[in-house]
């Protein structure tokens, strides 16, 4: 037989909430860069990972790597956007590719005629831990509409 006394059930959990609230903390956790990582203030964007020296960004900009792929995020929303990507740099990682480049688009056709994705790029690539260096694509390879990324070997 049981002894003890008669104990009261915990009032019920909103899950839901919980999981909105999680949800929403994430999502606004999702442009934070991590400690090893800096991404630059001005006009153009750029990228370095920590550790690494200047003259690799330097050499990005100045088309020391060949571009060996492309992919267009253009029309996308931000889910495909992002799904593309990631699937796009897993299979230049798998082939050894090294310098890629990535089309974001300049947003003329968006509403404000402010870009979309190009923000959100940035961040999702520089969270990245294959993602080494990336900045501003010459105006013959897309300019403000695209990145040249440099990736792990």
């Amino acid at each position: 037989a049981r002894v003890g006394s008669k104990t009261e059930s915990p009032p019920p959990v909103p899950i839901q909430s919980l999981l909105d609230g999680h949800d929403a903390l994430v999502e606004s956790l999702a442009g934070a860069l991590s400690s090893d990582q800096s991404m630059e203030t001005g006009e153009e964007p750029s990228y370095l990972r920590t550790g690494l020296a200047r003259d690799v960004l330097h050499k990005l900009r100045r088309g020391h790597w060949v571009v060996q792929d492309v992919v267009d995020l253009h029309g996308l929303n931000r889910q495909e956007a992002r799904s593309l990507l990631a699937e796009f740099l897993g299979g230049c990682l798998k082939r050894g590719l090294r310098c890629v480049r990535v089309v974001h688009g300049k947003g003329l056709r968006s509403p404000g005629r402010e870009p979309v994705l190009k923000g959100k790029v940035q961040r999702w690539l520089a969270q990245r831990d294959d993602v080494l260096a990336f900045c501003e694509a010459p105006k013959n390879q897309g300019g403000s509409g695209a990145l040249l990324v440099l990736l792990k070997a």
